[in-house]
């Protein structure tokens, strides 16, 4: 099929469109890249045929394998056994917390996809640092960090490695095996670990989370109930301008009418007689209670004052998810209080800690929420999907006897990987339905935990490297890349494409980068007369290197609400490593891997 001109314009044209939309976050990344990939076959770069041959890609399917894996070792509490050995490795003094804290981290996500690992050890960090009186800011960026470079000691260890070496293995390459990587991988780490320990430290900043906006005295509060009397001056107001709204030492949990919750928010209810408050409140906020005139308190027997056991009413913190329903949605219009039945106090965004005025901001990921109420609505609400718990890990039946069965499937899929990695995506499939048909996980938990839109993004981004192949854009990239350096040499070009993918990795996914960048380092390569496996090294570990900002990898945007950083926290600490770790991969990419 001969590409006309025009197709090859309107192929740049979407390309540029598709980065444009994913760093202005206009839509989800996995709708921009396969609305690219069905812009392409609809314009005829892609035949059918070619546009569903992307469906059979090995990347893919292995990423969703490994997606199950992991929630195999959650399910059956391997990933919350070696996090319980940092609780008892760790002790009190910082620095030893560090550096048990980055080995074990760095350690797991070698061989488990690193969000899992994150999400596992934020609330261990956060109680441990509440434990000894730590501040939990100076530990949750090095445990990001910790994560990513863990991640890069093996090709499962991230789904960009995945990714690379199945394009790579596509392009006709030799297959990457399980542990090619880990020759620079484990490198990273130690540099990642002598950086923090010797030099980042001093830069991580002491910050403020949710959490710590309340103080101690929060559990020493009372529930109580209040009702308008038929007399009262409150009838008719608006709630902000009653003597009830400006009383600082209480907070309206629910108003009743009629016996049935009112979905108004607060700030646009107005009260009527016999209109029910469910209220919080310490001792001095009683005692203005009964001096408020309009307001009864009600009787002992039907609620009366009671005070709130820790086991009655709780505090916990909570992050936004990627894959949340409530993303895009204020609380406002989620009608959070009602639906849910807590209260949210407090609010972390973009380095901010919002406690007023927050209703009508809309959610996103990684938003980190400060909810009150009691413990089954808290367990119904972090039982979904929709927030990650960072108050204390999630509490669920954990399969410990097929513990021995998840270790068995990943070491078959490990070694297997190791001898035969053209089979990589075969033992992957294999370790998965081993565990299903052991019950080490429940079928729709397993579906459940494949980041769809993770795997659909990828689908997307394939298709739209194979379009620019087929357009001869990815040849016509090359060859200008390769006419630029080609009097500096090969390893300045393998520099150049390292930065290239690191700064992309800051803005776009890192999954995206890997497979747009891939297919046109191979190009490079061979325009060049060399070996194409150093520059594909160089893609891999350049997309996963996110350090310099929050939103480039997923593992970053969690820690960023939970710390409640600044966004130029992620630049003054990632940026020396990042140009560290640049500088250390264009040295020895090419040493371990000649060019030849």
């Amino acid at each position: 099929m001969e590409i006309q001109v025009w197709q090859q314009v309107v192929t740049v044209i979407i390309v540029i469109a598709v980065f444009v939309v994913l760093v202005r976050e206009w839509i989800s990344p996995d709708l921009a890249a396969m609305g690219a990939f069905l812009s392409l076959v609809l314009i005829g770069v892609l035949s059918p045929g070619e546009a569903l041959g992307v469906f059979g890609s090995s990347a893919p399917i292995t990423v969703a394998a490994m997606f199950i894996m992991s929630a195999v070792l959650e399910r059956t509490g391997l990933i919350e056994l070696l996090a319980s050995r940092f609780e008892t490795l760790a002790g009190s003094n910082p620095l030893r917390v560090m550096l048990v804290l980055l080995i074990l981290v760095a350690s797991l996500s070698a061989f488990v996809n690193n969000t899992p690992v994150v999400v596992v050890f934020l609330p261990i960090v956060l109680a441990h640092c509440r434990k000894f009186d730590l501040t939990a800011s100076r530990f949750l960026i090095p445990l990001s960090y910790a994560a990513i470079v863990g991640g890069t000691c093996t090709i499962i260890g991230t789904s960009t490695n995945l990714i690379a070496s199945g394009i790579a293995a596509d392009a006709g390459m030799e297959p990457f095996s399980m542990f090619e990587v880990s020759k620079l991988g484990i490198l990273f780490v130690v540099a990642v670990i002598v950086y923090i320990l010797f030099g980042g430290w001093k830069l991580i900043p002491d910050r403020v989370t949710l959490s710590t906006l309340f103080d101690g005295e929060a559990s020493q509060e009372f529930l109580t109930q209040v009702y308008v009397n038929a007399d009262s001056p409150l009838i008719g107001k608006a709630f902000p301008e009653t003597p009830l709204a400006k009383q600082r030492n209480l907070r309206v949990i629910e108003v009743n009418r009629e016996g049935r919750p009112l979905p108004v928010p607060l700030n646009e209810l107005v009260l009527e007689a016999k209109d029910q408050l469910i209220l919080k409140t310490r001792a001095s906020g009683v005692v203005e209670l009964n001096e408020t005139t309009g307001v009864d308190l009600m009787p002992d027997g039907e609620l009366g004052l009671d005070h709130v056991r820790t086991e009655s009413a709780v505090l916990m913190e909570g992050i936004v998810g990627p894959t949340s329903r409530l993303v895009g949605y204020s609380l406002k219009e989620l009608n959070f209080r009602q639906r849910f039945g807590v209260v949210i106090l407090a609010v972390h965004r973009r380095g901010v800690n919002l406690r007023n005025r927050f209703e009508d901001v809309k959610l996103a990921f990684g938003d980190t929420l400060l909810v009150e109420g009691p413990v089954d609505r808290m367990t119904e609400l972090f039982n979904e999907k929709d927030f990650v718990n960072l108050s204390k890990p999630k509490e669920r039946p954990i399969r410990r006897a097929k513990a021995p069965i998840a270790i068995g499937a990943l070491l078959l899929f490990m070694i297997g990987g190791a001898i035969l990695p053209a089979y990589i995506p075969i033992f992957a499939l294999t370790a998965a339905l081993i565990t299903l048909i052991t019950k080490c996980i429940d079928p729709d938990e397993a579906y459940q935990a494949v980041e769809w839109k993770v795997i659909f993004m990828i689908f997307g981004m394939l298709g739209l490297g194979i379009g620019l192949e087929q357009t001869g854009l990815a040849r016509i990239m090359a060859e200008h890349a390769a006419d630029w350096f080609r009097g500096y040499g090969p390893f300045a070009v393998l520099a150049a494409l390292y930065l290239l993918s690191a700064i992309l990795t800051e803005l776009i996914s890192n999954n995206a980068v890997a497979a747009l960048l891939t297919p046109i380092a191979i190009g490079i390569a061979n325009e060049l007369g060399v070996d194409p496996r150093p520059f594909v090294v160089a893609v891999m570990f350049a997309s996963s290197a996110s350090f310099v900002t929050p939103i480039g990898y997923q593992t970053n945007t969690y820690v960023y609400g939970a710390g409640g950083y600044r966004f130029a926290d992620f630049s003054r600490i990632g940026l020396p490593l990042a140009i560290a770790l640049w500088i250390t991969a264009s040295y020895l990419i090419p040493v371990l891997w000649p060019f030849k």
